[in-house]
């Protein structure tokens, strides 16, 4: 019988899975029907009606698409909606915070050494700042709903570096930046749920009633589906960057990730020009590399390896007080700390794999469960067995973990 921690494994990697798969669909129908607009051909009168065309061959077959400018003289019987990508993306996504850093609050939201919050004070933040980022999104929209839609990205940006700098300043380096990736993705799916199908709904109800739709509605909804395109590639970064200590490990995690946000408008901007048939601006590509360097400079200036926090607390003063813990301390510096130390002794290394360090009994305590996964139930690590991890070693670690009642966690 599986024990509650690799289950618990199991659960966290099936919600991600299902967040990965949604946020591709979503992704997806977004990007090609950005694509689709900008390239549609509005210069031939259409017998239609339609605002313009577009002809595309795919799977061995043809299509032949017709876009209306605010909707078609009569409703079809049979209409497709797209939102259930966009609530599943982050439905699971939320999942997944909760899993990962609300009941994982302790290792992975709160950092001491950043702010001292109570695990409750730094949730309700969490939650917080997640519903202040519609709010004020939504009321710069709003406000320049008539205005050059630069200065409403520009609006959008200094809030988002804004939130950057309160998130470095609250949580862990590597919650900080993934919150920045679930204020953003809060925003873009708000924006599906609260404007563009209600926008829409309003619009095939006119039809319906057999009155003229009025265009701000089709006007507002592409305004958002816009602004959803432009912040799509920086969400998938700050949703990867926990994986890279790189990103997240460093005093100015904040600004990478504000110049991340410019890097997703240098590259979209490139797409969209070329979808519109408008030229091939190469400058964006000449921007996104040296905004790029940049950002890989700041990860590494004065950069020092993240430190575990080495007071023992909670479950970690459990596992350290455990029958079997010294021979399990012996085996991980022996086979895992040439790796995961403040200085690697592995050639080529540079920092700690995922930040994690195991150079002294206090940090292996704090990472019992991951040590137990990767090296006890799994052979994940050490990586290929590079350090010739013996069975009985394996065994040892899950002795340790399970009788200190580590399954049930």
């Amino acid at each position: 019988m599986y024990d509650y921690a690799v289950i618990w494994e199991w659960i966290e990697f099936a919600v991600r899975w299902t967040h990965v798969i949604t946020a591709i669909a979503w992704i997806g129908s977004s990007f090609y029907f950005i694509a689709l607009d900008l390239g549609l051909h509005r210069d031939r009168n259409l017998a239609s009606g339609a605002d313009g065309e577009e002809w595309q061959v795919h799977g061995g077959g043809f299509y032949h698409i017709q876009k209306y400018l605010v909707a078609p003289a009569a409703m079809p019987d049979h209409l497709v909606w797209f939102k259930w990508e966009s609530y599943m993306t982050w439905l699971s996504g939320f999942c997944m915070l909760v899993l990962v850093y609300y009941l994982g609050a302790e290792f992975y939201l709160v950092d001491p050494n950043v702010m001292e919050l109570q695990i409750w004070q730094a949730i309700a933040l969490s939650m917080a700042s997640l519903a202040f980022g519609w709010v004020a999104y939504n009321t710069i929209c709003k406000v320049f709903v008539n205005a050059n839609q630069t200065l409403v990205m520009l609006a959008l940006f200094v809030v988002l570096v804004a939130m950057s700098y309160f998130y470095a300043s609250v949580f862990s380096g590597r919650a900080a930046l993934l919150h920045l990736g679930a204020f953003t993705a809060t925003i873009m799916s708000a924006n599906v749920f609260f404007i563009i199908m209600p926008n829409q709904r309003v619009v095939v109800a006119d039809l319906k009633a057999g009155r003229k739709p009025d265009p701000k509605y089709g006007k507002i909804a592409k305004q958002r589906s816009t602004h959803n395109n432009y912040l799509t590639l920086p969400v998938i970064f700050l949703m990867l960057s926990n994986h890279y200590p790189l990103a997240f490990a460093t005093p100015y995690n904040w600004i990478i990730a504000s110049l991340v946000f410019l890097m997703g408008v240098t590259i979209r901007h490139w797409f969209n020009t070329q979808h519109a048939r408008k030229g091939s601006p190469h400058w964006t590509w000449a921007a996104t590399v040296i905004l790029m360097i940049l950002i890989a400079w700041l990860s590494s200036y004065r950069h020092e390896a993240p430190e575990q926090q080495a007071a023992l607390k909670g479950q970690a003063l459990v596992f350290a007080s455990a029958e079997g813990f010294g021979e399990v301390s012996d085996i991980v510096m022996g086979r895992c700390s040439m790796c995961h130390a403040a200085e690697p002794a592995w050639e080529g290394m540079l920092w700690a794999p995922k930040g994690v360090m195991l150079e002294t009994p206090e940090q292996i305590a704090a990472e019992a469960r991951r040590i137990y996964i990767q090296a006890g139930v799994t052979h994940a690590m050490p990586p290929a067995n590079l350090s010739y991890m013996e069975p009985d070693e394996r065994r040892a670690i899950v002795r340790w973990f399970e009788g200190a009642g580590g399954s049930g966690i």
